[in-house]
């Protein structure tokens, strides 16, 4: 027998000995810098079986029975160079043995051995199959694999992923490994057509893509446009020293062109994070990603123009921050709301503390258009604020508006049938729900009492920790959801319950049932309930009265200021911390003694009275008063309604 070796694998060995003569028997010992096609014509030169042979560093696969002349030839030059080989009697077979005789750069030297009609000799590329010789002529070592930088999101929160690219000289294939989800996956095929659409032949060998770090599973098609780079600079097409320090974002159509995806934002800022100083990303998207703070972001249209900026052609673009302007959002104005004075004044009052608010009345009376006014009474977005709420809606896919980032607070009103996925967040990745996209913003719940049990109970943790965890089997995520929550209600399942204007059909069973719906804890943390009741008919034909919502925009933004010049005034006073709330409220002996008789009479809770504590501290500052007196204790008592004996 004869031992040999090839750079292909042992897949390809068989492959191989399929393609041959059934009764055929085949040695290969060509060098692996050159690659020898045998389709077709082994049955034709070769005789004998296949039952063992060797990779190029040494590890037996499979070897082979030969009665070809030059594989005798071969084995004579190496008996007489001394190198260990021992000859076998019986029908001209022979057995070479030698840990040396595994040297790919000795085979190199025997392959003239092999019939020119065997060898199509052809140059491998750049990497040499995977291979790279050493100077002493040795066990040649891998290839160093490309490397190119992306990110994936993980919640709302861009990661960085370090892409590792390898070709090697076995049997055609992309393998992609890393925890891809369905979309990565799906880019082997995106990735093959755009570099082929270049006018490059894609590798026909394997192809490793390794996506690190293993254990971060990966979602999105932002992976696309690094993974392309990587098997360009694999096969020399793009130089690797150019994918030093850049990093890379964008789904590939068919033809080339990069489309944009989601979280740019979030994407570029891990990119910034992780000292890359400049990022390639989607034209599309390329303004929102222009707002990551410390990078170079480079808009390209299409992977060709990517190719050509790394190869040292027509440099790309690169993106400046475009300018920031926010507004109040809608511009319905809430002296467009005819009466209904006692209910705006609550708006009034929620919107400097940023509490709750419950509104309870028949249909008609004017509960979604006060709940649809309370964003344009809040103050002017930050850019602070701006970015996270962009994050938010960026890596859930929404569209934010015509400008780059969010420039409005975000209003939010799901239907009563969302599910609590939808409402809450979840899915597989996770992704931010309704009470996420709210952040920073109001949250509406129409038809409260109609929502899930188990969304509406969820809710009273989401109030307390303006957050919201989803735990999935695959992993977890954490969404902000620092929102101001307005519902509004019905008082009864018909709807009439308490009017003037038609009679209730609901009996005492239902109207208990139907209230039963909102349990006393989640009622407990709403601060401000207002019953409203139908407008008169001369009000609704008068000329509108009332503080504008620009004027009472500018009352809100002023309270807050005062608020914030207080040694605790770094929170808002629906959030000040219990353990500053004696010094954050400074109610005097009056307003506590007013609150410890309605404590006693109205059965108020612990938290209860704490929030009580925190509306009459909104009240005052409305007021610009250093401490809280009893009038506005007793203003914030009046707001609890129904809720002060929960």
């Amino acid at each position: 027998m004869v031992r040999a070796i090839d750079g292909r694998s042992f897949a390809m060995q068989k492959l191989l000995a399929g393609r041959a003569h059934a009764n055929s028997n085949l040695i290969l010992g060509a060098s692996t810098q050159y690659r020898v096609h045998l389709f077709g014509v082994l049955s034709r030169f070769w005789s004998g079986r296949i039952t063992r042979c060797c990779d190029p560093v040494g590890r037996e696969r499979e070897s082979s029975i030969a009665t070809f002349p030059a594989v005798r030839e071969l084995t004579r030059r190496r008996r007489s160079a001394g190198n260990g080989g021992v000859l076998r009697k019986g029908e001209g077979r022979v057995q070479r043995s030698g840990r040396d005789s595994l040297n790919p750069v000795f085979m190199a030297r025997l392959t003239p051995v092999i019939p020119r009609r065997l060898r199509s000799i052809e140059p491998e590329p750049q990497n040499n199959g995977g291979w790279t010789p050493t100077e002493d002529g040795g066990t040649p070592r891998p290839a160093p694999p490309a490397r190119v930088w992306g990110a994936v999101l993980r919640g709302v929160v861009g990661q960085p992923v370090e892409v590792e690219v390898r070709i090697s000289s076995m049997l055609p294939r992309v393998d992609l490994v890393g925890l891809p989800e369905t979309a990565v996956r799906e880019s082997t095929a995106r990735v093959r057509a755009a570099i082929q659409s270049l006018g490059i032949r894609f590798p026909d060998r394997r192809v490793t893509v390794n996506l690190a770090p293993a254990a971060l599973p990966k979602s999105g098609a932002g992976l696309d446009l690094p993974i392309a780079l990587g098997i360009l600079a694999a096969t020399g097409s793009v130089p690797s020293d150019a994918l030093g320090d850049l990093g890379a974002l964008g789904e590939l159509a068919l033809d080339g062109r990069l489309r944009t995806v989601r979280g740019a934002l979030a994407l570029t800022r891990s990119q910034a994070r992780d000292q890359r100083p400049r990022v390639i990303v989607p034209v599309a998207c390329a303004a929102e990603a222009a707002f990551a703070p410390g990078v170079e972001v480079l808009a390209a249209e299409t992977l060709g123009e990517v190719v050509a900026f790394l190869v040292g052609g027509r440099p790309l673009p690169r993106q400046a921050r475009p300018a920031f302007s926010p507004v109040a959002g809608d511009s319905a104005d809430l002296c467009d709301v005819r009466g209904q004075e006692r209910a705006k004044r609550a708006l009034v009052v929620a919107a400097v503390g940023r509490h709750g608010v419950l509104f309870s009345g028949p249909p008609g009376s004017g509960k979604t258009m006060l709940a649809r006014r309370l964003p344009a009474l809040l103050p002017l977005l930050t850019l602070e604020e701006a970015l996270e709420v962009t994050e938010i809606h960026s890596a859930a896919g929404k569209r934010v508006g015509d400008t780059p980032i969010c420039s409005a607070r975000p209003f939010r009103a799901p239907h009563h049938a969302a599910s609590r996925a939808g409402l809450l967040g979840g899915g597989t990745p996770p992704r931010p729900g309704e009470v996420s996209l709210a952040h920073r913003g109001v949250l509406f719940l129409d038809e409260f009492p109609e929502f899930e049990r188990g969304v509406r109970e969820a809710l009273r943790q989401v109030l307390e920790d303006r957050c919201i965890a989803i735990s999935r089997a695959r992993g977890s995520a954490t969404f902000p959801a620092d929102l101001q929550l307005v519902a509004a209600a019905n008082p009864c399942p018909c709807g009439w319950r308490g009017s003037r204007w038609r009679a209730c059909s609901c009996d005492e069973g239902a109207l208990r049932r139907y209230r039963a719906r909102l349990s006393g804890p989640l009622l407990d943390r709403i601060d401000l309930s207002v019953t409203l009741e139908p407008v008169a008919w001369r009000d609704l034909d008068g000329v509108p009265t009332g503080a504008s919502t620009r004027e009472l925009r500018e009352q809100v933004v002023a309270a807050r200021r005062f608020a914030a010049a207080r040694p605790t005034g770094t929170h808002a006073n629906a959030e000040i911390p219990d353990r500053a709330l004696d010094t954050a409220v400074a109610a005097t002996v009056e307003a506590r003694r007013l609150l410890g008789r309605a404590v006693d009479r109205l059965r108020l809770s612990a938290r209860g009275a704490r929030r009580v504590l925190r509306v009459a501290r909104s009240i005052a500052d409305l007021r610009a008063e250093a401490r809280t007196g009893p009038e506005a204790v007793a203003e914030a008592l009046s707001f609890r309604g129904e809720n002060a004996g929960r």
